[in-house]
């Protein structure tokens, strides 16, 4: 299967491009390597997948030295033109989006990134599946999309009309943009709504990145909310083994969907959304305790109050995966965590 991975430069989409290379796919990557976080991260990244940083030229493809069967384009998103180009040129059987303006609380600092990459550039995505006879698409959603909601573990039954954050407003209209396009022109659409991912290549703004940073250099660490927080943590590992279910198996219509009283993760067009999490939720003290342990060494904490545009906790219900595709994330923190801090170490030539 020949299959479009955006975002390749990134933490999950290195990761899903890896792991679909291995099992002899063809992949072709693509990245704007924005200045968002340390470009050096993510040129490491597509090291790893055979693209050297010197053969990078924007719009150009780049063959990996690495892997027959993968090439590399930097590409924005929002570019329209070089987008339907590529569609055009390479034929894709299906599409991975998972690159987007992360981060919730930037998304407060400069909103227009988001509109441009999260929704034009989605955009983009759909309108190349739509004018070159792209049937199979999934794309990252966010567990942010569930806002304001308190009712746990979060079920994609529930209603999400309550984002508190642009980031997640943006990931909410990806899903109603993608039931759109499958209506209209019945491209299968597969909506996932990711549950705070961590793991070697991880993002240097997200916890595990930034506690293990401070800690090691004597940094006092934030904790927000006071540490009255739980996150669904999932290893990376677990995430890419439900991403690549989902891609071999392209949403259907649901033949008993009933307009009078709908279901909201499906439809009667071949659209669907799960949560893709560890259907777990830990305290975030608990998380840092395990960075502790792994490092062999304790963190002086700053308790500091909510952060706008952030929600106290969240926690997956992931059975509509379990259900549909026998998807079982199995990885326990403390060896997430321990692998995580292993590549940290090795990556940044740490020797405490």
């Amino acid at each position: 299967m020949k299959i479009l991975v955006t975002g390749t430069a990134g933490f999950i989409g290195f990761h899903l491009a890896k792991k679909l290379l291995e099992r002899a796919d063809e992949v072709v990557g693509i990245d704007n390597i924005n200045d968002y976080y340390d470009v050096n991260l993510k040129y490491g990244r597509l090291k790893e997948l055979g693209i050297q940083k010197k053969d990078i030229k924007e719009n150009k493809k780049v063959d990996s030295t690495t892997y027959n069967k993968h090439s590399f384009y930097k590409i924005d998103l929002a570019d329209k033109e070089a987008m339907d180009k590529l569609f055009k040129q390479e034929q894709f059987d299906a599409v991975m989006n998972l690159a987007a303006q992360a981060g919730v609380r930037y998304s407060l600092e400069n909103p227009h990134a988001y509109v441009e990459s999260n929704v034009v550039g989605f955009l983009n995505i759909l309108e190349g599946c739509r004018n070159y006879n792209v049937k199979n698409l999934a794309y990252a959603s966010s567990s942010s999309v569930y806002g304001l909601n308190q009712s746990q573990p979060f079920k994609t039954t529930d209603k999400t009309e309550h984002q508190v954050s642009l980031y997640a407003a943006t990931k909410k209209s990806n899903e109603m943009m993608a039931h759109t396009y499958a209506h209209l022109y019945g491209i299968q659409t597969t909506g996932l709504r990711f549950f705070t991912v961590y793991g070697p290549w991880g993002r240097p703004d997200m916890a595990p990145m930034l506690f293990t940073d401070a800690i090691l250099n004597d940094r006092p660490i934030k904790v927000f909310n006071n540490g009255e927080m739980s996150r669904d943590f999932t290893y990376i590992d677990d995430i890419v083994d439900g991403v690549i279910k989902v891609i071999d198996n392209p949403a259907q219509p649901n033949e008993k969907w009933n307009a009078k009283d709908p279901e909201i993760p499906s439809s009667s067009a071949p659209y669907r959304l799960y949560n893709i999490g560890n259907n777990s939720s830990l305290s975030l003290m608990t998380f840092i305790e395990t960075i502790e342990e792994a490092l062999g060494k304790k963190a002086e904490k700053n308790f500091m109050p909510m952060q706008d545009g952030d929600v106290v906790s969240t926690y997956a219900d992931v059975s509509g995966l379990i259900n549909n595709f026998e998807y079982k994330p199995d990885t326990d923190l403390k060896d997430g965590i321990d692998e995580f801090v292993k590549w940290y170490k090795q990556f940044y030539g740490v020797d405490k």
